[in-house]
């Protein structure tokens, strides 16, 4: 019985590997894969979060979208851009919000797939694509949208635009590599390490000279300034505070910098380490096959070491020179090389075994996490949450009831501190504008002229002083203003959370 589902499996993986290494049939093959990989990984993040709401940085993003379409006070605005349209084709619900995740990552998985083609054997395509799903990027970290996990696409398309354009030096592919090279910009500024790399890459490749009197380089430098150039005006018009931000939010010394340099190598390393040493175990590579993975003879292979590993070492010495703290996490749209990085090597060889067995471990994992799913909620919710993060949605509730016991009209404005403000304000009916209380200039979009005029609810947890100060000054000051206290608790298979008190100020707006 057991050998014959063996066989079983064995025959359908193999199967599997026929349609996706047979050229006339591995285009179509691939999409239907990574279609049934995104629901998967989507039904996991539904299923396994169902105890907790969304991330309060994924409700930060809309809350941009709905408010600074240009910029933020953080990040440029393309991770803002994404919600603001997936969110017009679908509802603000949990689980469109992590297939939004997912689709993103896919997508990206797509890209790498379309890269391998032109340094790897068909059956290495396979390998490769498989192993690449065993980073946590592309799942488990994936599930948490924000600044980072945008650069996942953006990264796999910048990067594999800028290698078309320089094999084949055309405007259009030029082109596009320039509006691929901004939008990573867009994303997130640490973007700029992948743009080094890519220029170094071009730079030591022995055909550079022709890529270089080619139009190729000049077009794309020529159409990102262009595509670049609004979000560079805005800047000197409001103010870089996106840049003070990005230089400023994890300041560091000149040792605590070098430490987390080290760390973020080692890290980012350990993300790929389950791929790299699965690899190595099915290719059982000779010395000399290792040296030419980690340096390789041929050029455009070198080329592509060059591209994947100057973000992964750049960093770490930028950290040092502007003494500020990075984490491992920021190489999150690394690893687009990687199955090139670990495969391209003519010395490395995999027999259909070894394939077959890389493809198994891809397929299992997903449909373990799957089964898991419901337990990871539950061990989840017993243990607890950070942050509030499992009342949000109930937060809104609570606050659009005392809004809508004192006025009958949409509730303009909610405000509160940080993580409650950005994860409630997702749930919230009326899509508010929103009002930092304790920072204000995080919500540059809101004055106090708008609450003042328009009318406001605020909701603190009332054992935090640092919220419930500027919460109980303008209760004081304003004399139509409703003061309401509840208590939440997020009950899950009939296991109740940890009792929070909330405390709900409501100013109605003015007659």
């Amino acid at each position: 019985m057991v050998s014959r589902l063996v066989q079983s499996v064995n025959g359908a993986i193999d199967r599997l590997i026929d349609a996706l290494t047979d050229p006339l049939r591995r285009g179509r093959a691939v999409l239907l894969l990574l279609v049934a990989y995104c629901a998967l990984w989507s039904l996991y993040g539904a299923i396994s979060k169902s105890s907790q709401d969304i991330h309060f940085d994924m409700g930060e993003a809309v809350v941009w979208s709905r408010e600074a379409l240009l910029a933020n006070p953080k990040h440029p605005p393309l991770s803002a851009w994404i919600p603001w349209v997936w969110f017009h084709a679908f509802p603000a619900a949990d689980w469109a919000y992590y297939l939004l995740c997912m689709v993103l990552a896919t997508f990206a998985l797509w890209v790498a797939w379309m890269i391998s083609l032109r340094f790897l054997t068909p059956a290495k395509q396979v390998a490769g694509l498989a192993l690449l799903t065993l980073v946590p990027f592309f799942n488990f970290q994936a599930l948490k949208y924000n600044a980072n996990t945008v650069l996942l696409p953006l990264w796999a398309l910048a990067t594999g635009a800028f290698l078309h354009s320089f094999a084949t030096r055309r405007p259009l592919p030029a082109a596009f590599a320039g509006l691929a090279a901004a939008a990573a910009m867009l994303g997130k500024y640490w973007s700029i390490f992948l743009l080094a790399g890519l220029g170094l890459a071009a730079l030591t490749d022995p055909r550079r000279r022709d890529y270089f009197r080619s139009p190729a380089p000049w077009i794309t430098i020529v159409v990102g300034a262009i595509a670049l150039a609004p979000h560079v005006m805005w800047l000197f018009r409001q103010g870089s505070t996106t840049f003070s931000y990005a230089l400023a939010s994890h300041p560091g010394t000149y040792g605590t910098a070098f430490v987390s340099g080290i760390g973020f190598i080692l890290g980012t390393l350990g993300y790929a380490a389950v791929p790299a040493v699965i690899a190595a175990l099915a290719a059982r590579p000779s010395r000399a096959a290792l040296a030419d993975t980690l340096w390789p003879h041929e050029p455009e292979r070198r080329s592509v070491a060059v591209a994947f590993w100057t973000p992964i070492l750049l960093p770490a010495i930028a950290a040092v020179a502007v003494q500020s703290r990075i984490v491992p996490l920021w190489s999150i749209g690394g690893m687009t090389l990687l199955p090139v990085v670990l495969l391209s090597s003519p010395s490395v060889d995999l027999s259909r075994q070894m394939l077959r067995r890389i493809v198994a471990i891809a397929i299992a994992l997903p449909l373990l996490a799957l089964i898991a799913s419901p337990i990871v909620a539950y061990v989840i919710h017993k243990r607890g949450v950070d942050n509030y993060s499992d009342q949000y949605q109930q937060i809104a509730q609570a606050v659009e009831k005392a809004w809508h016991e004192e006025t009958d009209k949409p509730l303009p404005i909610f405000a509160s501190t940080g993580n409650i403000l950005h994860g409630a304000s997702f749930y919230l009916r009326d899509k508010p504008r929103t009002y930092e209380i304790v920072t204000p200039s995080v919500t540059p979009w809101t004055g106090e002229q708008d609450l003042a005029r328009d009318g406001v609810a605020i909701v603190c947890p009332a054992v935090d002083p640092v919220c419930m100060s500027p919460l109980r000054f303008r209760a004081a000051r304003v004399r139509n203003a409703k003061r309401t206290e509840v208590e939440i608790t997020r009950t899950f298979w009939g296991v109740p959370g940890k009792p929070v008190r909330y405390v709900i100020l409501t100013q109605p707006p003015r007659q």
